[in-house]
């Protein structure tokens, strides 16, 4: 029976796997961390030396009040600097207190002090550059979302924290960026716990926006949760019941569908969101539902959450995605059901 069972599962799969090719792009169209319309041509320029549009895109941002893309395209310059400090020494020293060059200045010191094998000394070295960017931008909350991950870096008590995040989120109560530093903060790997990382992002979805990435963090504490392999056992002889079961973590996962299937597909916004949530609903074992995600993640693979998992980050994404295939091609009958209908006045029958 194992021997048929296991013929029928490859007939399966050899019937079913090239139809669900439909609707997901080939490998050699998927990229990892694409940026968009407006940071794409913003790194091109840099990379000539350029750091004229990198200005004029955060102050855009900063006077819109784009907090959510100004944290992003802060990251991203930060990680371009990283490699071509000269590009930010020039932008420095332009403007020396321009307060979006100072921005990407704090979030790459902070970065590289991460890097550290000091981290926690290197990083009290840096606080001065990100309380430079806070005062010279005082409305916007990124400078504050890059003091949370320092004070993470350098043991902060709860009690600073919590002042921090008091800074944060009176500058922008919803802000994705700072939500997730305090989810880290908060996790078992860090000063908090499993259960406290689940009722912080429990509770800070339920007051979201309509839309709004925030309603993402539960599925975060999922992918926090799975990674520590901390997930209990159950049956008799097995140790005590798990502190997050596993309903816990589908309805994060079916919170952040909700969230998914409120954007287009091949929508770079919440593409990092997608990518996370195909690993968790993989991890569960939802296959449908992951491969659901991986169709409308299209090209925009993201280095998170693939790079917790494997150095070759790109490679990862495209072998799970191909799981997922294989896994929902298993499942699928060998034939499908065909329903005839009988004439008039009698009834129909499935054969």
């Amino acid at each position: 029976m194992p021997f048929l069972r296991a013929l029928i599962s490859t007939a399966r799969m050899i019937r079913h796997t090239p139809n669900l090719g439909a609707g997901l792009l080939d490998d050699d169209e998927v990229l990892l961390d694409v940026p968009d319309e407006r940071l794409g041509p913003t790194l091109v320029a840099a990379a000539l030396g350029d750091h004229g549009p990198a200005a004029k895109l955060l102050a855009t941002t900063r006077e819109g009040a784009e907090w959510e893309n100004r944290d992003r395209y802060a990251t991203r310059l930060a990680t371009f600097a990283h490699s071509r400090e000269d590009w930010l020494g020039d932008w420095l020293a332009a403007s020396p207190r321009d307060p979006d060059a100072l921005l990407v200045k704090a979030e790459l010191a902070v970065r590289r002090a991460w890097e550290s094998p000091a981290r926690a000394e290197r990083l009290r070295d840096v606080g001065p550059l990100i309380e430079a960017a806070a005062d010279a931008a005082p409305r916007d909350p990124v400078p504050w979302r890059i003091a949370l991950d320092h004070a993470r870096g350098t043991h902060a008590t709860h009690t600073a924290f919590e002042e921090l995040w008091t800074q944060a989120v009176g500058r922008s109560s919803h802000h994705y960026g700072c939500h997730v530093s305090a989810l880290l903060y908060l996790s078992a790997q860090w000063y908090g716990s499993h259960r406290e990382c689940f009722d912080f992002a429990e509770q800070a979805a339920e007051d979201a926006l309509p839309g709004s990435l925030v309603q993402a963090l539960p599925v975060r504490a999922a992918f926090a949760h799975l990674l520590s392999g901390d997930s209990g056992a159950s049956g008799a002889g097995a140790g005590p019941a798990p502190v997050v079961g596993p309903e816990r973590v589908d309805a994060a996962a079916d919170l952040a569908i909700a969230l998914s299937g409120a954007y287009e597909a091949g929508d770079p916004w919440p593409a990092e969101v997608r990518n996370l949530l195909a690993y968790v609903l993989v991890s569960r074992g939802r296959w449908a539902e992951a491969l659901e995600q991986f169709r409308l993640i299209g090209p925009y693979a993201t280095s998170f959450p693939w790079a917790s998992v494997s150095d070759d980050v790109l490679g990862r994404f495209l072998e799970v995605r191909d799981t997922a295939k294989i896994q929902v091609a298993t499942a699928m009958p060998l034939r499908p059901l065909r329903r005839t209908a009988r004439r008039a006045g009698s009834g129909g029958h499935y054969a």
